[in-house]
């Protein structure tokens, strides 16, 4: 078998009697497992020479702990044993145990420490050499393992690299791993947006100044530069940076020092690099926005997020942590949930699903999430418990169509419209789909009041609707003040 020293270790998982959960999924991830469900026999010992250990769920008795045994042992390959057996099958446990299991687990057990016990069990000097663990990020999907295994490898190389993606799409996370993966990992992380700051002050942000550099300069600052000596330094939204400030970043980056504003010493850094942008670059520089030297410096290694709905397998994961980031009680997404969840296009990205669940934390009461809970940023969905199922045309393969995330938003926008007030109590309470606001402000404005109307409808008083909204109760009864001027029913609310 093959070292796991340094990437992520592959826990198979051989299950056919039920599909791998969210919450197992979930569990897995935070430990520092990467989990590929396996159907048979056939797939298991096709990906047996890249794993750290099986697991393996027993129901009546150990047959298929031995079979398994039996199909590494012809292979030459020597994997641990995990079993999965109910809770009330104590005898089955002991068994299992006594054929070889490495440890036995109950099923239902979905804790982060069980797998975290087996992980310093089975990779010890991994362990004590690690006491800062890459953070906990979600890469189920084949295409988000991949970039997960290529970001590893990259972190290890010290080499500048350039993270392309749509916004939204967990670039300053991926940023965050390679710093944390690296030999870097002790120093610090610095991340700047160059389109948050206002352009002279960027330059200061980054290179710093001395005393007396200016007016009002009463002490000398570092910049960021310096204050990520022996770390990472993220250039988030590089694109936007200004022409004048690119120049002097190229030169930063080719000597590997710098001069603070005003000062007259020279700098040596030690700094990694790592650069994010939503924009296409390569046109940036036709259109003379870009330098095209800078482009080559910082894309030693190019990145490539993809959009969140080009990538399902790990939207319900994020959801789930999502969930349980906020609150450590355990959390459940209903299927027909999980299956709007996989059907909506995401334009928003991992931020947008995020928001998704932090609305839907605020409107459950029993840590169940249904259709009910779900508010899409798009108003057309503000009767997403009515929406009946969309059906996406599948491509040959079985995966995802090759179409582009508007096309998906298309047909679940057609779907909405056509359900749109189906299943409502009170329908004269939603604005007909003719009147829909055309500009953001009143789609935010439309947004919030459906919210608002949703929590009162699930709530036995105002000021526990107030406490769940996060606002003082004189706030709610004005923005209610609000919602009967515009001419919304608020009977059944109050």
């Amino acid at each position: 078998m093959k070292s796991q020293a340094h990437s992520t270790p592959l826990a198979l998982w051989l299950d056919p009697e039920a599909a791998l959960s969210p919450e197992h999924s979930h569990a897995l991830q935070v430990s520092g497992w990467a989990v590929m469900p396996v159907n048979t026999l056939d797939h298991l010992l096709a990906h047996a020479a890249d794993a750290a250990m099986v697991v393996l769920h027993l129901t009546l008795d150990v047959t298929r702990l031995k079979a398994v045994q039996q199909l590494l042992q012809d292979a030459s390959l020597n994997l641990p044993m995990v079993c999965r057996v109910d809770r009330h099958e104590l005898d089955l446990a002991v068994e299992a145990t006594q054929a070889g299991a490495l440890t036995v687990l109950a099923a239902q057990d979905v804790r982060t420490a069980s797998w975290q016990r087996l992980q310093n069990q089975l990779n010890p000097t991994a362990a004590r050499q690690s006491p800062q663990p890459v953070r906990n990020v979600v890469f189920v999907d084949p295409a988000s393992q991949h970039l997960l295994a290529l970001a590893k490898k990259v972190a290890h190389a010290d080499v500048t690299a350039l993270l392309v993606g749509p916004t939204g799409s967990g670039k300053e996370v991926l940023a965050r791993v390679l710093h944390e993966a690296s030999g870097r990992a002790q120093g610090p992380f610095v991340a700047l947006n160059c389109a948050a700051m206002p352009e002279n002050l960027i330059e200061d942000m980054l290179f710093g100044h001395e005393k007396g550099a200016f007016t009002g300069a009463h002490r000398e600052q570092k910049g960021l530069f310096e204050q990520a000596q022996g770390g990472t330094l993220f250039l988030d939204e590089i694109g936007e940076m200004p022409m004048h400030l690119q120049s002097k970043l190229l030169r930063v980056l080719q000597e590997r020092q710098l001069t603070r504003l005003g000062g007259q010493s020279v700098i040596q850094l030690n700094v990694r690099i790592v650069a994010a942008t939503n924009k296409d670059l390569k046109k940036a520089i036709t259109d003379r926005e870009f330098r095209e030297d800078l482009y080559y410096r910082i894309a030693t290694f190019r990145m490539r997020l993809l959009p969140l709905a080009e990538r399902p397998g790990d939207i319900i994961p994020l959801a789930m942590q999502c969930l349980l980031q906020h609150e450590k009680k355990p959390w459940q997404l209903h299927p027909q949930t999980q299956m709007q969840l996989l059907q909506y296009p995401w334009p928003g990205n991992v931020r947008e699903l995020e928001n998704v669940m932090r609305r839907a934390m605020v409107l459950c009461s029993d840590h169940v999430v249904t259709p009910a809970h779900l508010m899409f940023d798009d108003w057309l969905t503000a009767s997403a418990a009515a929406l009946e199922p969309v059906t996406l045309p599948s491509a040959p393969d079985g995966g995802l169509p090759e179409s582009n995330t508007a096309s998906h938003m298309e047909q679940f926008m057609a779907a909405a419209k056509d359900n749109l007030g189906l299943g409502l109590q009170e329908q004269d309470t939603v604005e007909k789909p003719e009147s829909l606001p055309t500009d953001l402000h009143s789609a935010a404005r439309m947004n919030e009041h459906q919210v608002i109307m949703a929590t009162l409808a699930s709530t036995p008083s105002k000021s526990e609707a107030a406490k769940r909204l996060g606002i003082s109760p004189r706030t709610l009864r004005y923005k209610m003040a609000q919602l009967r001027e515009h001419g919304l029913a608020m009977a059944a609310a109050c």
